[in-house]
């Protein structure tokens, strides 16, 4: 199996060729980003992936932004994700990972709207995969075991770093959770949360050894149901962002660039995965 990693747009301050030509300069196989409507950036974004032989995973959220508008109906909802699809499809994806729902939503109405983005999807030919975000429909582990067991296509982009907030702990508490939802894991954000943020100052950190170990396993499981599955592939975007959710680390007093923590995080994976392999 391949692990292939790619790099994430937050926070994107320069053009997409620079930020292509650093993704490639640092070992990234392509960008993970926001789809862009407007069309002059679209086109931009396109040169980019071209001229840099990048794949590319796109980025939707439903319902007014990263962050859902609480307000929003399901039909806006829908609307959303239609639309960012459809200019998606143009890009030609890997797959899409889509920030879906609202966590206030009762669980039928996420099982429903899920089926039928999954449905929308599939009729253009393009996998997708929903991620574990706060704020969204997918925002625990126990809502995630359920929403997996309604709907046999669903698949999911971990984000594990969001549990930890909502749950207050490392999910190693949730190991049967974990254990019943990585067949379905297709896509890895690889950023190291722990009981009160999404984001450590410094994954390298030793106060922050034991949440990085745990993420660690969390991703080997998911690894290893991909590989019995027979799957050939599996794909992993760090994503450190910058401020507001960028801290200064105690032993480090200096601020760290995401580009750097997220650079330490690819190389890091790579070993780790390395090291999976070898001992399968």
């Amino acid at each position: 199996m391949q692990l292939r990693f790619f790099r994430a747009c937050h926070g994107l301050d320069t053009s997409y060729t620079e930020f292509a030509a650093e993704a490639r300069a640092d070992g990234y196989d392509g960008l993970e980003a926001d789809v862009p409507l407007d069309p002059s950036t679209r086109q931009s974004l396109r040169d980019a992936l071209a001229d840099f032989d990048c794949d590319f995973i796109a980025e939707i959220a439903t319902g007014g932004g990263r962050l859902p508008d609480r307000r929003a109906t399901p039909a806006q909802h829908h609307d959303d994700f239609i639309r960012q699809l459809e200019v998606a499809a143009e890009l030609a994806p890997l797959r899409i990972n889509c920030l879906a729902g609202c966590d206030a939503w009762p669980l039928a109405q996420s099982r429903d709207f899920l089926g039928l983005l999954i449905e929308r999807a599939r009729q253009l030919g393009i996998p997708i995969s929903f991620e574990t975000c706060r704020g969204r429909s997918l925002f625990t582990p126990w809502i995630t075991r359920e929403l997996v067991r309604a709907l046999p296509e669903l698949h999911l982009t971990g984000d594990f770093s969001h549990w930890c907030v909502v749950c207050e702990r490392l999910v190693d508490s949730e190991q049967e959770v974990l254990e019943e939802i990585a067949p379905r894991v297709r896509h890895l954000h690889a950023r190291i949360g722990n009981a009160q943020g999404t984001q450590v100052a410094h994954p390298a950190a030793p106060e922050h050894a034991a949440a990085l170990l745990a993420h660690q396993r969390w991703w080997a499981l998911c690894w290893q149901a991909t590989a019995q599955a027979g799957l050939r592939e599996f794909t992993m975007t760090p994503e450190f962002e910058p401020l507001p959710r960028q801290r200064t680390p105690r032993f480090e007093e200096l601020k760290i660039m995401p580009r750097d923590l997220n650079r330490w995080m690819l190389r890091t994976e790579h070993a780790h995965f390395a090291r999976w392999l070898a001992q399968r």
